[in-house]
């Protein structure tokens, strides 16, 4: 299993902050398939202020690449990114169009051991 952590900013509005929120309380079986379809079995975003951090679990073939094709084609999920992307802003040092950023993780303990920038 692979597991990510990305981040993105939404608009620093609370009122919009709500709707975002209210959104993902209710996200489409169809987005959801999107998901799980892609090799993503576990999925949380958390929230501080207007900064969102995610972390996804998923199976050794997962591909971001491979998701951003599949993505592509569906145009329910082409809906989606549309009507969440009032809501969001890229984070400082994205690239352009880019919106969750991939994470590095430079630092693990797990059972007493300490791993350094793996």
């Amino acid at each position: 299993m692979k597991r990510y952590a990305l981040a993105l900013d939404l608009q620093d509005d609370m009122q919009l902050i709500a709707e975002y929120e209210r959104l993902h309380r209710n996200v489409a079986a169809e987005i959801k398939k999107s998901i799980t379809d892609s090799g993503i079995l576990c999925m949380e975003i958390f929230r501080f202020a207007d900064r969102m951090f995610m972390i996804i679990e998923a199976t050794d073939d997962f591909s971001f690449d491979e998701k951003a094709i599949a993505d592509a084609a569906n145009p329910i999920v082409q809906e989606w990114e549309r009507s969440t992307w009032r809501y969001q802003k890229p984070i400082p040092g994205a690239k352009p169009g880019e919106k969750w950023v991939l994470m590095d993780k430079i630092f693990e303990l797990r059972t007493g051991e300490e791993t350094h920038g793996q």
